[in-house]
């Protein structure tokens, strides 16, 4: 690449996009990398304040800032994305199905700590639909040494143990239990508001409740129900009520009695401080099958945005959700209740 005079530039070749810019019009190339400069194209040149011009000039060890991006592009992408032609020396990523966005935080660092290189992207763990954009990745400069990309693409890889730092996990077809538990419900005075909720949730992906029980808060015949639904194929059994600390509250030590591994009984969330987390696995031959439980508190039957919509997506996408993830919560796990919600795309439950 060598920089020239515009007025000197006929019949070289351009080795970046020339863009135009006019507000509110327009933001486009009015010529294209690989054009050869014309004596007609000079005036249409100066027009846009180009009064010296990058030309290719082939060097060995350098790379174009398309053909960085290529690269970039092959360290991000999965299987279930679609990615755009270069622009600008950008190439953008979109979903290619709907699934649970995931972000490698460290191979991600990895990259971007070289500096002249780039990669943005929405957060991580959280549901996108087919075409919804992802991620855009370039080089800061024209031209750069393959060398760094090079490295760049080691120390990611490195990072990811060889995986590609962004991946979407699709969402699994899953059979849904539902427990309902309370005095109050099972005796008949109050109506079940709580299960159209949760079954308005699960609607959201590709579900199919197999099963539901209303017990009173009698934490035998709440565990006897869990297992039930296990026994009939559930793959996710949602608990609602009796998850708080007053004296009738026996719902976590209903599904604690299960025999399931509780990952964290209250999290870092508001609202959703009470919510409960257990995996439960089912000796099915050479392949365990494992069940999510979740103990729902209260607060997911009025309230618009809770925990619960920032862990049902990865049960649904079988992402194993750790302790120490959960932890992680507090910062973004603070609700704003927002007069117009934009869930997902805000900060509630980033900190994951």
């Amino acid at each position: 690449m060598k920089l020239i005079q515009t007025k000197d530039a006929v019949g070289t070749v351009l080795c970046h996009d020339i863009t135009q810019i006019i507000r509110g019009v327009t933001k486009d190339a009015v010529f294209r990398k690989g054009h050869i400069v014309t004596e007609e194209d000079i005036p249409v040149l100066l027009s846009v304040g180009k009064e010296s011009l990058y030309v290719w000039e082939q060097e060995e060890g350098i790379l174009h800032e398309n053909d960085a991006a290529e690269i970039l592009c092959t360290m991000c992408r999965d299987e279930h994305m679609n990615r755009s032609g270069v622009k600008e020396g950008k190439i953008e990523l979109t979903a290619a199905c709907d699934g649970l966005f995931k972000v490698n935080r460290e191979g991600l660092k990895a990259v971007n700590r070289f500096g002249r290189m780039m990669i943005a992207t929405r957060h991580g763990n959280v549901t996108v639909r087919k075409g919804d954009k992802l991620a855009g990745m370039r080089i800061i400069p024209l031209m750069i040494e393959a060398d760094q990309m090079e490295a760049a693409r080691r120390a990611a890889m490195e990072a990811t143990g060889g995986a590609p730092i962004l991946a979407i996990r699709p969402f699994v077809h899953k059979k849904v239990g539902i427990v309902t538990t309370g005095n109050e419900v099972y005796s008949g005075r109050i109506a079940d508001t709580f299960t159209p909720v949760i079954r308005e949730k699960v609607a959201e992906f590709d579900s199919e409740v197999i099963g539901h029980e209303i017990w009173n808060d009698d934490n035998e015949k709440v565990t006897g129900a869990i297992l039930r639904l296990i026994e009939a194929g559930a793959d996710v059994v949602l608990c609602t009520g009796g998850m708080s600390v007053d004296p009738d509250d026996r719902t976590p030590l209903a599904i604690k009695n299960t025999g399931a591994n509780i990952v964290s009984y209250g999290l870092p969330v508001l609202p959703g401080a009470m919510f409960l987390l257990a995996y439960y696995t089912v000796q099915e031959g050479e392949n365990p099958r494992t069940v999510a439980i979740m103990g729902v508190p209260g607060c997911a039957m009025y309230s618009r945005r809770t925990i619960l919509d920032l862990i049902l997506p990865r049960v649904m996408a079988d992402d194993v959700v750790t302790a120490d993830e959960l932890a992680s919560l507090g910062e973004g796990g603070f609700c704003l209740n927002c007069k117009v919600c934009t869930f997902p795309n805000c900060g509630f439950g980033k900190g994951m």
